[in-house]
């Protein structure tokens, strides 16, 4: 039997969505600035859920990591896991803060935090740059989220992986980003780039941003992408069908 639906979404959004604001500081430069005289601890929790992770902002960078930190300068708690999510999603839920000293860090946070709402169904930029972003997000949230799904004991993902062999499935925009998601006998995991060491089960080729872009978001459907050259499946075919599941399933997860 899978973890409940609600556990597996905050599992991904705090370890897969979260961690975007890391891609937005490299992206967007401009963000840098605040950051400057910056270090603290912002933690996210859920009520008594065990699902919770932190960031932290300093001069250097950003850092996520998942679970709770032992001195936060300040606590975002949501009263339920429920609520947790639907603020992921775009969705109210007001949580409670705690440090006051820290709401400066939160303050720095915010904007980054912000900027994730372009992962949001609803969000469909015409500005390239804000396009490429999109592509790059969704492309991270694919392979980090469908790792995670496998992690948290997802029913569907979780069993296949369990039966896989060493398989890899690679996304790639050609000339542009790279993501992929590795999975053999239970385990997984999610990288950038073009996995080197062995050749893809399945690989997902777009042919620029804007054709990853019309697949990402679902404008266009995958049969009508292959026809108008969007995108391209090299590998197994069953493997091709299996990822276009897996992905709608990541996305009704996140934002059905």
């Amino acid at each position: 039997m899978g973890r409940p639906i609600q556990e597996l979404r905050a599992r991904v959004f705090l370890r897969s969505a979260l961690p975007l604001v890391k891609l937005v500081l490299q992206e967007r430069p401009l963000y840098r600035h605040l950051l400057h005289g910056a270090d603290g601890v912002v933690q996210f929790a859920a009520g008594d859920s065990e699902q919770a992770a932190w960031v932290r902002l300093h001069s250097e960078g950003i850092e996520v990591e998942p679970g709770r930190h032992p001195q936060p300068s300040t606590t975002v708690t949501f009263k339920t896991v429920e609520d947790l999510n639907n603020f992921f999603a775009g969705g109210l839920a007001l949580p409670s803060v705690r440090g006051r000293w820290g709401i400066p860090t939160l303050a720095r946070l915010l904007p980054f935090l912000l900027k994730l709402k372009i992962l949001l169904p609803s969000a469909m930029p015409d500005d390239p740059e804000e396009k490429t972003l999109k592509v790059k997000m969704l492309l991270q949230m694919i392979a980090s989220g469908l790792s995670q799904l496998i992690k948290g004991g997802d029913a569907v993902l979780t069993p296949y992986a369990e039966k896989s062999p060493d398989r890899v499935f690679q996304l790639t925009v050609d000339g542009g980003p790279a993501v992929y998601l590795r999975m053999k006998a239970g385990k997984s995991k999610a990288g950038l780039g073009t996995y080197k060491r062995r050749r893809p089960y399945v690989h997902m080729v777009f042919s620029d941003i804007d054709g990853a872009f019309e697949v990402l978001t679902q404008r266009v459907g995958t049969v009508e992408a292959v026809r108008r050259g969007y995108v391209r499946m090299d590998g197994a075919m069953e493997g091709g069908k299996d990822i276009g599941i897996f992905m709608q399933r990541l996305d009704n997860l996140t934002m059905g």
